[in-house]
């Protein structure tokens, strides 16, 4: 018996959001998009197609959203000015 690997492109999207500028992003299968835009043509705005693993599509599809935030540095506090002597 053959083994036969399906090869899965991802797409990433923009649906418009009622009372949100800009939408929301969502990913699927090429697939689907190929389905959603014939259903729809030119309802959802396509961002990117072809990409290879549904990870990358999700991490392109959040953008910065629910990335860590970066450290911040704490300097330390200033070292009071001591009055100088006049001799």
């Amino acid at each position: 018996m053959r083994y036969v690997q399906r090869v899965v492109s991802w797409v990433v999207y923009s649906t418009p959001a009622y009372q949100k500028a800009g939408g929301m992003n969502a990913v699927c299968e090429q697939e689907v998009w190929d389905a959603m835009d014939k259903a729809r043509p030119g309802f959802y705005t396509l961002i990117r197609s072809g990409i290879p693993t549904e990870g990358e599509a999700e991490q392109l599809a959040r953008g910065t959203s629910g990335d860590r935030p970066k450290p911040t540095r704490k300097t330390p506090p200033q070292a009071a000015a001591a009055p100088k002597s006049s001799s």
